[in-house]
């Protein structure tokens, strides 16, 4: 077997592994259909070494030529997609559809040109480089720039490159053979399918680490995300809460937290149903949200109880805080309640002492929220305050507050 047709096998073998780890993944994560492309992308690679292997066996080559140079195309153009949608761009159906067709209608008509000529050999590597090109684009305008993302858009690159330059070095190194058949024993095949195959196993493998690091990634965020509310959990908050207390603690910054728990929530639930009970949660969650400041961290830690760890805060401005998401929820309808019934909040408020923990931090936030409570819900009370400032309980609470927390 010449050294090009054992190359031919061993890329043969790479693509059923890696067609067959990306259905792996798909089928794995059924929600997420990058996967699929890129097993298709290895499909069509194995449809490509295939009319390889054919192409010498035929005595009129073009159609095998054609179909093998489609297959490849196939195999670029499904990479392109798949890490198009993976960085989440638009794909450009109508560009990729264009070009793919104009590729091969060029190429068809370019098999009758001379071998060796550069015209012909160009027609045949462009639209490959076209493709990589493209993918490495789309990683760049994604302005991602982890290691991982560098690799793929360094393999890109090197792709491109290697297909252009594919031309000059079959003329460097003594033309692609008179034939199919002179082809495979060539030192230009050789050199092709060798780095075809180095770069193939390569653009694969960092393929396959940026689906499983989403993985990753997607597991650690639903786990540290509550679904209902889409706020973090208690371990997403104390995850977080932990180190920029003791960031806070290093520069010398006020921190404070926030501590919320829904008025009479068993009293809706029980009254409504625990349909309009989720939606009083969610309504509430999106208010503390998108009232928090951007470096906030928002999170739903117990069934009806809510904390906010505002950075760069006093007690004043945490308390300020408080005070506009008690009265824009004491304001707000809640879908699926009562026209004129609304829902209520107490809150408790923190500042760090600059040596308090996070439990600690929390124990002076709940002891304040309690104080909330006892004085007649739907109030801010401070941690540390002689008299809390606390307002009158809204009126349309009514007696769903009576007996509940």
């Amino acid at each position: 077997m010449a050294g090009a047709s054992f190359i031919l096998a061993i890329n043969l073998v790479i693509a059923a592994l890696f067609a067959l780890a990306f259905l792996l993944v798909a089928l794995t994560n059924r929600s997420d259909r990058v996967a699929l492309w890129f097993a298709l992308a290895y499909v069509f690679g194995i449809a490509y070494v295939f009319c390889e292997f054919v192409l010498p066996t035929q005595s009129y080559a073009k159609i095998a030529y054609v179909v093998g140079f489609m297959a490849f195309l196939g195999a670029v153009t499904a990479v392109s997609i798949g890490i198009t949608r993976r960085y989440n761009r638009p794909v450009p159906w109508l560009l990729i559809g264009v070009a793919v067709a104009g590729f091969g209608v060029t190429n068809w008509l370019a098999f009758d040109l001379e071998r060796d000529s550069m015209m012909r050999m160009m027609g045949y590597q462009a639209p490959y480089a076209f493709m990589q090109a493209l993918a490495a684009w789309v990683v760049l305008r994604s302005r991602r720039r982890q290691p991982i993302d560098l690799a793929l858009m360094a393999l890109f690159s090197l792709s491109a490159l290697q297909f252009l330059s594919k031309p000059l070095v079959a003329n460097l190194t003594g033309g692609t053979g008179g034939t199919a058949q002179e082809y495979l024993v060539t030192t230009y095949a050789l050199y092709s399918q060798s780095l075809g195959a180095v770069l193939q196993v390569a653009t694969g493998l960092v393929m396959l680490m940026l689906l499983v690091r989403d993985m990753l990634v997607d597991i650690t965020a639903k786990s540290e995300t509550d679904a209902l509310s889409g706020l973090y959990n208690r371990r997403g908050f104390e995850e977080r809460a932990i180190p920029l207390l003791a960031a806070a603690r290093s520069d010398k910054v006020p921190v404070s937290i926030v501590i919320a728990d829904l008025d009479a929530f068993k009293a809706i639930n029980d009254t409504f149903g625990h349909d309009r009970g989720d939606e009083v949660i969610v309504a509430f969650a999106r208010l503390i949200r998108d009232q928090a400041p951007k470096r906030a961290i928002v999170s739903r830690i117990g069934g009806e109880e809510f904390a906010v760890v505002l950075p760069s805060a006093n007690a004043a401005m945490a308390r300020l805080y408080a005070e506009t998401v008690r009265s824009g929820f004491a304001g707000l309808a809640i879908a699926g309640l009562p026209g004129d019934f609304r829902c209520t909040a107490s809150f408790g408020v923190a500042e760090s002492d600059g040596e308090d923990s996070l439990s600690d931090l929390r124990r002076r936030a709940d002891a304040a929220l309690y104080a909330a409570k006892r004085g007649g819900r739907d109030r801010v009370c401070v941690a540390g305050e002689a008299t809390p400032d606390v307002m009158p309980a809204h009126p349309l609470a009514g007696t769903l507050a009576m007996g509940s927390r």
